[in-house]
């Protein structure tokens, strides 16, 4: 298996970045790295409130402790500005997983011509 189908497989099986980290290219892994584990954090942290908020409507006797209730709860849609927040970490988090993927390959590609190209002519050096 090639370095670049090897690093395209870690950025998509593993994590955003992964990829780059294999093939050495920390700072672009860490970029897609953040910027995944941000969204991530952001749509968990949403996701915890929101159960937190249901448990204590259950706590405070709002809600019966009845599965069709609690389903309902659940199951209704956040509005307005927290709908949105969710919409665009999850965008962010999917192409984030998307850019990684390609660009591991991408770079993986470049760096198989290079050792080729040097394995070729080895005491040739670039005076560009």
């Amino acid at each position: 298996m090639t370095r670049s189908i090897k690093a395209m497989l870690l950025s998509a099986f593993v994590f955003p970045g992964a990829g780059h980290f294999f093939l050495k290219r920390h700072i672009c892994g860490l970029v897609l790295t953040s910027a995944a584990i941000a969204s991530l954090y952001f749509l968990i942290s949403g996701v915890a409130e929101r159960a937190l908020q249901i448990t204590e409507k259950i706590q405070r006797g709002e809600v019966q402790l009845d599965v069709v209730a609690i389903t309902e709860l659940i199951s209704t849609q956040p509005t307005g500005t927290e709908a949105q927040l969710f919409d665009i970490a999850s965008a962010v988090l999917i192409i984030t997983w998307l850019i990684g993927i390609v660009d591991s390959y991408r770079v993986g590609r470049i760096k198989g011509k290079e050792k080729v190209a040097d394995d070729q002519y080895p005491n040739k050096t670039n005076k560009d």
